[in-house]
C-alpha cells in the first residue's frame, strides 16, 4: 500500500507577486506582469518584454554573505522555499534532518554566471574567471542551496527536463514519500534566464513572441499568438507524508494522488503532432490517482502561447478526455505570468491547489479569439468560481518530456 502524499506549504516568486497570496490574489484580478526588459539593453533585440521578478531583495529571505554566492535562480528557490516551510510551520529541531529531503529543479542554471565570466575569460584571461562560477552556474544548485539554507539532509535531487522540469521534480518528490523514502519533500522549480544569450537563444529558435504589446504578447489559445513571453522565478511546495502531516497538526491544503510521465521520442522542440504523449502522461496521472478522467473538473495546460504547443495539447486533452473534454475548465497561467521554463510546473501546481482551495478557476487572459483547432473552454473572458475536486497540472519540455500531476481535494 502506497503512502498517502499532501501538500501543507507553499512560496512562490512571481511576475506578479512574491508570495503566494499576492501571486494568487493577481491571477484572479488578470494582472499581467509583462513590460520592457530591464535586466539589460535590449535595442538590438526583436523580443523586448518579459515578465520579471519586481522589488526582490535577497536580504528578505537570507543573509548577505549566503545571497552572493548564489544566482538569482538559486536565490528565487530559497526565497519560495522559506515561505513554503513557514506556512507549513514544520520544526526542523523537532525532525529526523535526514528524513526531509528536497526535490528543486532549475532547467538552465545560471546563464548569467557563464556571460559574466566568459567575458571575463575572453578579455582578461583564465586566471581571471571567478572560482565559484561553477557552483553558482549550475542547475542543482538551487537544490542544494535550499538544502543548505534549511538544514534539509534527505534525498536532494535535480530534475532537468526543460519545461518540464517543476512539474517532474514535484512528481518525483512525491513518488520519494510513497516509497518510503522520506517523510517531507520540499519540491518545485526555480529559474531566471531572463538575460542577453538566454534571450538571443529563445528568438533564434523563434520560440519567443516579438510582440511589444504586454496584453497582447502571451496570449494562449489565441489566434494572434506568436510565441511565449519569457518568465522568471519560483514554486515550491512542502509535500508530507499523511500520517506524519497529522501527527503535527498541519494544515492539509491538498492530497497529491497522480502522476504520469512520458516521452513523445518524436522531435528536439515540437510535441507530437497528435498529442498523444501528453495524452499519456494525464492517464497516467488519472490511473495513479484511481480515478476516471471524468472526474477531472479543471486542467492547468502548459499553454504557453506557440502555436504548435496550443493546438497539439488541445489534440491532447480531447485524446485524454474524449467527449469530457468540453466539460473540462482549462486556463493557462502563462498569459499573466509567461514562461518561467523550469519553474513553471512549481508556481502552476500551486495554482491547481488554490483553485481547489477558493473554488476559483481564473481566466486565461488575453484570450480574445480562439484559434483554428483550439476548440475547448479556456476560461476566456473571466474567472470562474465552481467547485474544484480533482485538477490537472500539464508540462511539456523540448526533448518531448510530458509530465503530468494530479492533486485533489483532501479528504480524510
Amino acid at each position: 500500500m502506497s503512502r498517502r502524499v499532501v501538500v501543507t506549504g507553499m512560496g512562490s516568486i512571481t511576475p506578479i507577486g512574491n508570495d503566494v497570496d499576492s501571486f494568487w490574489n493577481g491571477l484572479k484580478e488578470k494582472k499581467v506582469g509583462f513590460g520592457e526588459i530591464t535586466q539589460f539593453d535590449t535595442t538590438d533585440y526583436k523580443a523586448k518584454i518579459a515578465g520579471e521578478v519586481k522589488n526582490f531583495d535577497p536580504k528578505d529571505y537570507m543573509d548577505v554573505k549566503a545571497a552572493k554566492r548564489m544566482e538569482r535562480f538559486a536565490q528565487f528557490a530559497v526565497a519560495a522555499t522559506k515561505e513554503a516551510l513557514a506556512m507549513s510551520g514544520i520544526d526542523m529541531e523537532k525532525e529526523d534532518p535526514y528524513r526531509v529531503g528536497v526535490s528543486v529543479g532549475s532547467g538552465i542554471g545560471s546563464l548569467q554566471a557563464l556571460e559574466r565570466e566568459h567575458k571575463k575569460l575572453l578579455e582578461k584571461g583564465p586566471g581571471r574567471v571567478n572560482p565559484l562560477l561553477v557552483p553558482m552556474m549550475i542547475s542543482n544548485m538551487a537544490a542544494g542551496n535550499v538544502g543548505i539554507q534549511f538544514g534539509l539532509k534527505g534525498k536532494c535531487i535535480n530534475v532537468v527536463t526543460a519545461c518540464a522540469t517543476g512539474t517532474h521534480s514535484i512528481g518525483e518528490a512525491f513518488r520519494s514519500i510513497q516509497y518510503g523514502e522520506a517523510d517531507v519533500m520540499v519540491a518545485g522549480g526555480a529559474e531566471a534566464s531572463i538575460c542577453p544569450i538566454g534571450v538571443a537563444g529563445f528568438t533564434a529558435l523563434t520560440a519567443l513572441t516579438t510582440s511589444d504589446d504586454p496584453l497582447r504578447a502571451s496570449i494562449p489559445f489565441d489566434k494572434d499568438r506568436s510565441g511565449f513571453v519569457m518568465g522568471e522565478g519560483a514554486g515550491v511546495v512542502v509535500l508530507e507524508e499523511l500520517e506524519h502531516a497529522i501527527n503535527r497538526g498541519a494544515v492539509i491544503y491538498g492530497e497529491l494522488a497522480g502522476y504520469g510521465s512520458t516521452c513523445d521520442a518524436y522531435h528536439i522542440t515540437s510535441p507530437a503532432e497528435d498529442g498523444s504523449g501528453a495524452a499519456r502522461a494525464m492517464t497516467e496521472a488519472i490511473k495513479d490517482a484511481g480515478i476516471t478522467p471524468k472526474d477531472i473538473e479543471y486542467i492547468n495546460a502548459h499553454g504557453t502561447s506557440t502555436h504548435h504547443n496550443d493546438l497539439f495539447e488541445t489534440l491532447a486533452i480531447k485524446a485524454a478526455f474524449g467527449d469530457h473534454a468540453k466539460d473540462v475548465k482549462i486556463n493557462s497561467t502563462k498569459s499573466m505570468v509567461g514562461h518561467l521554463l523550469g519553474a513553471a510546473g512549481g508556481i502552476e501546481f500551486i495554482v491547481c491547489v488554490k483553485s481547489i482551495n477558493d473554488g476559483f478557476v481564473h481566466a486565461t487572459a488575453g484570450l480574445v479569439e480562439e484559434g483554428e483547432g483550439c476548440d475547448l473552454n479556456y476560461t476566456k473572458g473571466d474567472g470562474v468560481a465552481c467547485d474544484v475536486n480533482y485538477a490537472i497540472s500539464n508540462s511539456l519540455g523540448f526533448g518531448g518530456h510530458n509530465a503530468s500531476i494530479l492533486v485533489k481535494k483532501y479528504k480524510a
